[in-house]
């Protein structure tokens, strides 16, 4: 399938490893300028290399911490100097502290709103004088299955990835005259290192291994096991594609079935 996405321009948020390296370079392979950005400048550095030579694709990273608006003001202005504009975007975010409501302080929930909701706002209100001036473009935000079925101990990412949602529906219906299309991808557990971490807090607190953990949450998924990240990068692929240009305002789980409502 042709998803004609050669030259076309894609910033993807939080992409040095997990998810979104795996969609960089997802979307390198069919072609498309990548701009992946991170706070850290080592990884980055491999990261970009690594796809480049993979794919024979130009990566361009930029270091940005994605609760400063200036970082992200300064990763969209790099974009439009090495690559004239954007076309595609893919927000991203790690994952919030997690604990439970009576856990949480007021610091956390503002850290948090700052990582999760108003990095996408950000990102997407930069992103958009680009895609006006092109024509359209495609808004995928990157999220978590939680928005589907809340995750214990996840309050924070619960909460506030369905904020994400929310702004995404909404978007998707003040964008359409300008051929911008908005959805949401709902990753379900993948082999990351967030996880990964998840993992070996919630072993730490109830004394077992966090072997022990993953094996669980394998239970809980009915294929039996955790995504690859590359299965998610290709849904990514397709809603930033051409092929998808009747899609908005979606979102669509990606999870194994873990999901068990009919919605």
């Amino acid at each position: 399938m042709n998803l004609e996405l050669n030259n076309k321009t894609a910033v993807i948020a939080a992409s040095s490893h997990g998810l979104g390296k795996a969609t960089a370079a997802r979307l390198a392979r069919e072609g498309a300028n990548v701009v992946i950005c991170a706070r850290g400048k080592e990884a980055l550095m491999k990261t970009a290399e690594e796809i480049s030579a993979a794919t024979g694709r130009r990566v361009e990273w930029v270091q940005a911490d994605l609760t400063k608006a200036d970082d992200i003001e300064m990763l969209m202005d790099a974009t439009r100097i090495a690559f004239g504009g954007v076309d595609i975007l893919v927000t991203n975010c790690g994952g919030p502290r997690r604990g439970s409501f009576i856990t949480l302080e007021d610091k956390d929930w503002r850290e948090a709103t700052d990582l999760v909701l108003m990095s996408a706002v950000r990102l997407i209100r930069a992103a958009i004088p680009h895609m006006r001036t092109s024509g359209g473009g495609r808004i995928v935000n990157l999220i978590s299955i939680s928005v589907k079925q809340p995750i214990e101990h996840l309050m924070l990412s619960n909460s506030l990835r369905s904020a994400v949602v929310g702004l995404a529906k909404t978007l998707s219906t003040e964008l359409a005259p300008f051929g911008i299309l908005v959805n949401n991808v709902a990753a379900g557990y993948a082999l990351t290192n967030r996880v990964y971490d998840l993992a070996i807090e919630e072993a730490r607190e109830l004394g077992i291994s966090h072997e022990e953990i993953l094996a669980r949450y394998h239970e809980d998924i009915p294929l039996n096991r955790m995504a690859r990240p590359e299965e998610i990068a290709d849904l990514i692929a397709f809603l930033a594609s051409a092929r998808a240009s009747y899609i908005t305002g979606a979102t669509i789980p990606v999870d194994g079935g873990y999901h068990m409502g009919m919605m």
